[in-house]
């Protein structure tokens, strides 16, 4: 049985209802990407999936258990969490930052233990930000920090992490180095990876579970190569698309597309 699934889900702002009546399971130890079109409630269900967002009806479960009866420390212990645009204050370091990681596993008057110095280590050297370890999070470069906040979610010691669009901004290197990190994260220490992505190739390439997403409900869900189809693609988008395989990979590549014809008269 998966840890993380979602019941007949009603997602929401006011009165404005985004997603109805949803159900998934989220598969451990892989990683699942969330694709659609803008607007279609990525976002928000990622949200809802990590308790950023109450729910108006239905359940999400973590290990059996309603999310939203369970402590904010005790939810800390189990799911890291890479906001779409992190900030941080000026002058923060590095080291300062990853250590933020550690606040659930605190005691007392939140002095790092011995342990807790320890995995700051690890998630530096896992992520290649040690020799940063002493400079402001400001000075770094857009890949740089992206990797820094992942090893703040890595220091955490969580199962379960959260990426929501861990690649906007960042230069096509940037972005597949980002990508890798994840992928290395989750064949060497098994974590569950979610994430966020627009770009299909980068989906298909860096995931092993896809949820294919419009107008606030899931059209596919599955194994990349079962979700990522010509007629799934063209349903979900409304383009024309052409399929092959990628060649180092064996999984499907989208070659080109465009938009069906429209008649504007």
């Amino acid at each position: 049985m998966n840890r993380l699934k979602a019941q007949q889900v009603e997602i929401g702002y006011g009165d404005h209802s985004i997603i109805n009546n949803l159900d998934v399971e989220i598969p451990d130890g892989k990683v699942t990407s969330i694709i659609g079109p803008n607007g279609c409630g990525k976002s928000t269900l990622l949200k809802a999936l990590s308790r950023l967002l109450t729910i108006k009806n239905g359940e999400i479960q973590l290990d059996g258990q309603n999310i939203h009866t369970q402590s904010t420390k005790e939810i800390a212990k189990k799911i890291a969490i890479l906001p779409q645009t992190p900030e941080v204050a000026d002058g923060l370091t590095v080291g300062e930052l990853v250590s933020y990681g550690r606040f659930p596993h605190q005691k007392g008057f939140g002095r790092l233990s011995a342990e807790d110095k320890k995995e700051i280590d690890w998630a530096l050297n896992v992520t290649g930000t040690s020799e940063f370890r002493h400079r402001s999070i400001n000075d770094l470069s857009g890949g740089q920090r992206q990797r820094v906040w992942i090893a703040m979610a890595l220091a955490q010691k969580t199962d379960i992490i959260f990426l929501d669009e861990p690649t906007t901004y960042l230069d096509i290197s940037h972005q597949l180095e980002i990508l890798e990190l994840v992928q290395q994260l989750n064949k060497e220490q098994g974590c569950t990876i979610i994430m966020v992505l627009h770009d299909i190739n980068q989906a298909i390439r860096f995931s092993d579970h896809l949820i294919a997403m419009k107008k606030g409900e899931i059209i596919a869900c599955g194994a990349t190569e079962d979700v990522l189809t010509k007629d799934i693609l063209e349903k979900v988008f409304n383009i024309d698309v052409v399929l092959s395989t990628d060649p180092r990979t064996g999984k499907p590549l989208l070659v080109t597309y465009d938009l069906f014809e429209r008649n504007y008269s």
